[in-house]
């Protein structure tokens, strides 16, 4: 396994750039591949998780080309074919939930499986919804692999609980108007709602309508998306890295694109670090982050932007006083056990860790020790950690490539900033 050791940064005043949205760019993907006619989406992110959805897609007979810097996406109306072969979602879960959903307007079986960690995360919830509207789909222990036997999809009403994850809701709200009649999804509580509102929001952009009748009630109505040409925002959830970097160095960071009318959770972590300490300002294209001489610690609910959140539990190891992330349960059927993992590469930098049900609580160090930084496959591990690498000598981030998730080129930006 290759390591990477993390150079620690001098004074910091930097601008730099991030990624187009992982979030948005797959949503954008569906939206496009269910339109009548071709859309044009700029500023998608090329990552590992992106290239599953649009395999996947390509697999059920939808054409993504690369058009200069743009994708093209050749919609089909809801038109697809039956994959003659599995679909690889690799580690993606909004890859294997989407396109789970997706599979129901396929004429006959499709079957989806990833890695062996997406074999231990539930989908059961979203595979009995699709069954009690005419799309009988069978998992294995209530996890991929899924199979899927589509070409009814009936439409009704319907009940899913999203309390582990939004993305069961998010993947019918999009399914929801090729329906042969109207949806009506009821939900329990709603963890990670932003992301359901981002999926919304998308959907508006290309034509659709949905009908939020309250909190956790939604009509769609049968309809067509339209095809246009669609913009990808930067990703909020990387530029966290950034701004945790400067939050720990006393530094400024300003990264362009990035602003508060962003339709993503982790654009409002720059509020999070403000409680911290730090100073922040917002421009008409551009959020920067200056953080403190001292950090404080602080008491927040992190259910709305759980990666963000992974941010903060090592920027706490840098505070004065206790930090408290409340609320991040469904940290535990991430790509890893991110409960189990923080908590064991957080204690390697000396802090005291404490977890008590959904709730982390961190008790920094004196000083931040040096650490081997084990990553568990996990993007979000590696890129975290590597905050306290910029600030703390010594730390090694192990398997530093898994990053391609959903940031490639990660530790050049980073290094850029020196």
């Amino acid at each position: 396994m290759s390591s990477l050791e993390i150079a620690p940064l001098s004074t910091l005043d930097h601008t730099v750039s991030v990624p187009g949205s992982r979030s948005v760019t797959n949503r954008a993907l569906i939206c496009a591949a269910l339109a009548e006619g071709t859309s044009r989406l700029k500023g998608w992110l090329d990552s590992d998780d992106t290239v599953a959805m649009r395999d996947g897609l390509g697999r059920m007979g939808v054409e993504v080309v690369e058009n200069g810097e743009d994708l093209l996406v050749r919609g089909t109306a809801g038109q697809l074919v039956i994959p003659l072969h599995p679909l690889d979602c690799r580690a993606s879960g909004t890859t294997m939930r989407f396109l789970c959903a997706l599979a129901a307007l396929v004429p006959g079986r499709t079957t989806l499986d990833g890695t062996a960690r997406m074999r231990e995360r539930p989908i059961q919830d979203l595979a009995d919804a699709l069954t009690s509207m005419g799309v009988p789909t069978r998992t294995v222990a209530g996890c991929p692999p899924v199979t899927v036997n589509g070409g009814n999809f009936r439409g009704g009403e319907l009940a899913i609980d999203a309390s582990r994850s939004s993305q069961y809701l998010s993947a019918l709200l999009m399914l929801a108007p090729l329906a042969q009649e109207p949806v009506a999804i009821t939900t329990s509580q709603i963890t990670s709602r932003p992301y359901v509102e981002m999926t919304l929001d998308t959907m508006t952009a290309f034509g659709i309508s949905v009908d939020q009748e309250s909190d956790t009630r939604f009509r769609v109505a049968p309809q067509t998306y339209r095809a246009r040409s669609f913009s990808v925002e930067p990703d909020a959830s990387s530029a966290s890295y950034f701004f945790g970097i400067a939050a720990i160095s006393a530094g400024r960071v300003r990264v362009e694109g990035l602003t508060p009318a962003s339709s993503q959770a982790d654009v409002r972590f720059v509020e999070i670090l403000e409680r911290m300490g730090c100073r922040a300002e917002r421009g008409s294209g551009w959020t920067s982050v200056r953080g403190p001489r001292y950090l404080r610690g602080i008491d927040v609910d992190m259910n709305s932007m759980p990666d963000a959140a992974m941010t903060l539990a090592v920027i706490a190891c840098y505070a004065r006083g206790t930090t408290t992330i409340r609320n991040v349960g469904n940290w535990r059927i991430k790509e890893t056990d991110r409960m189990k993992a923080l908590k064991t590469e957080l204690e390697k930098l000396g802090a005291r860790i404490q977890v008590h049900d959904d709730d982390m609580q961190i008790e920094p160090p004196e000083g931040v020790r040096a650490a081997r930084i084990a990553t568990y496959d996990d993007h979000r591990m590696a890129m975290a950690f590597t905050v306290a690498g910029t600030r703390t000598p010594g730390i090694i981030i192990d398997d530093p490539e898994c990053v391609s998730k959903t940031f490639p080129d990660f530790f050049e930006r980073v290094a850029s900033l020196g």
